[in-house]
């Protein structure tokens, strides 16, 4: 069995003590964001991370330091790194998340309060799916869209491909990957879960193993 963590925080408030933790990359897509709620969403993944991450490791939180070089431009935007962890970070309205396991993992978390209109569906769904969203309810439609959105984020991201994996080549049925035509995702070797980030959220953590999961959540605070 692997077992996957997952903290849920709120977004931290722009002090030094906090900034304190950013390095010089990460002070500069601090600073890029226009809006105050993305820089401290973007601070509050960062200072969570190095904290869980670091007392792991068995290091101050404020030495921890990420590689974030894109493997398409080089800059440094791309997907945080940490030599021997797997850790994804996701956030969303006033929800951060971290998820850490033994093996490649994705998190994604959603404001569900979001219409779920016929070109969003098609863009996200395939056949398959758009047919079992067929006769529900505009409140449980929502809600069903939204749980395969954040599956397929969760997938896409512990591939550590994004978006290069086509969200239509990914078919998930009752929760789980049933099938891709990609062959970086094998239904034998993927594992999926719906977590609880609290109401008006959806959330799900994808995991890389043949193994089964368990999943361990917790509220994290500074």
């Amino acid at each position: 069995m692997i077992v996957c963590e997952v903290w849920w925080a709120e977004p931290l408030p722009s002090e030094p003590r906090f900034l304190a933790f950013l390095d010089e990359p990460e002070r500069g897509r601090y600073q890029a964001y226009r809006r105050e709620i993305d820089r401290r969403r973007f601070l509050t993944g960062r200072v969570l991370a190095k904290t869980v991450l670091g007392e792991k490791l068995g290091r101050a939180p404020e030495s921890v330091r990420f590689d974030a070089t894109c493997v398409d431009c080089g800059k440094p935007h791309g997907k945080p790194r940490l030599p021997g962890t797997e850790f994804s970070i996701s956030h969303s309205g006033e929800r951060i998340g971290l998820a850490v396991a033994g093996a490649s993992v994705g998190l994604d978390v959603e404001t569900d309060t979001r219409n779920a209109d016929d070109p969003l569906i098609e863009y996200a769904l395939n056949e398959t799916e758009r047919e079992a969203l067929a006769g529900l309810s505009p409140a449980d439609k929502v809600g069903a869209f939204f749980r395969y959105w954040t599956q397929k984020e969760a997938l896409m991201k512990a591939t550590g491909l994004g978006l290069k994996i086509p969200l239509h080549s990914i078919t998930l049925v009752d929760g789980q990957l049933a099938a891709c035509s990609d062959a970086a995702l094998d239904p034998a070797t993927t594992r999926l879960a719906d977590l609880s980030p609290g109401e008006g959220y959806r959330a799900a953590v994808a995991v890389l193993t043949s193994e089964e999961l368990e999943v361990r959540e917790e509220r994290w605070s500074a």
